[in-house]
């Protein structure tokens, strides 16, 4: 399984999680930054990676197209270093695989991980 982390995730998180034995890119060394939260969605969806981001706009997104992929995880703790990050993906993954390959979004707070399958309805 491969993750595309968003902008506001720190580029540290990469070199964590391929400590970790987990394939992973930033946006920023894609050269993707000032990237739209739509262009993200499509270069996740084009390398079958996971998007993870701190932003509640990726969820609506994927609620609005109905979209299927690509996995979207948000993480809604605010203030964590790279390490942080990373071990909190790692354990994403080892809850939610299946449904990560499938098609799912996550929210992850503090207390507990939240996971929808895709399709997502708008509200």
């Amino acid at each position: 399984m491969k993750y595309l982390l968003d902008q506001g995730l720190s580029r540290s998180t990469v070199e964590h999680l391929l400590e970790m034995g987990i394939e992973s890119d930033h946006v920023g060394k894609l050269g993707m930054a000032a990237a739209s939260d739509a262009e993200i969605l499509e270069e996740g969806r084009k390398q079958g990676a996971v998007v993870v981001t701190l932003d509640a706009d990726f969820h609506a997104s994927l609620a609005l197209s109905g979209a299927l992929l690509p996995s979207v995880v948000r993480i809604r703790i605010e203030g964590m270093k790279g390490e942080q990050v990373a071990t909190i993906i790692q354990r994403v993954e080892a809850v939610a695989k299946s449904d990560l390959e499938a098609g799912a979004a996550v929210t992850v707070t503090e207390r507990r991980i939240a996971l929808r399958r895709l399709p997502l309805r708008a509200k």
